[in-house]
């Protein structure tokens, strides 16, 4: 029973982080996906190209192969391209169907298996916990370069300021 509200919680939470990326996007135009704020700095388009490499070596045969995949080219992903906007989104969908397919697949008996990230052995719990906490951290990277980027024309993702009482309402209604 645990075991089945956490997965589905786990999935959930993965989808409300896509959505966050999704809702992004939809405020960018195509030269905003490769704004660098500085040398150091990723873009979007490095972000999302980050993402794709790690869903894919990471989720697929997620329970019979190790997570780091012997195809996968990281440092490439880390490397400017110049992909376009639609480019850019088919990979940032390939990424996530690929995970949502797999967690999808999980049985609850599935959470207590050991998968295997870099040769280190993890339960699937701490997997999915630590894949999150990674991925989540990418996305408000993303936001926050889009909320950068758009500056006073940026459209809110959650609680409008100034506005919590309206915001509550509203999730009430619901």
């Amino acid at each position: 029973m645990i075991e089945e509200i956490f997965l589905k919680s786990t999935i959930k939470a993965y989808r409300d982080y896509k959505e966050l990326g999704d809702k992004t996007f939809l405020q960018l135009e195509e030269n905003d996906f490769h704004f660098q704020p500085n040398e150091e700095s990723n873009s979007i388009a490095i972000l999302i190209q980050h993402l794709h490499g790690n869903m894919l070596s990471r989720w697929i045969n997620f329970l019979m192969e190790d997570g780091e995949k012997e195809w996968r080219k990281r440092d490439d992903e880390f490397e400017v391209h110049s992909f376009k906007k639609d480019q850019l989104l088919e990979k940032w969908e390939e990424g996530w169907q690929v995970l949502f397919s797999t967690l999808e697949s999980l049985q609850p008996e599935d959470l207590s298996k050991t998968v295997f990230i870099r040769t280190q052995p993890l339960t699937v719990t701490t997997a999915l916990i630590r894949q999150l906490a990674h991925y989540s951290g990418h996305v408000g990277q993303i936001v926050m370069l889009g909320k950068i980027i758009r500056g006073k024309s940026w459209q809110t993702l959650s609680i409008p300021k100034r506005q919590p009482g309206a915001f509550n309402d509203k999730m009430i209604k619901k």
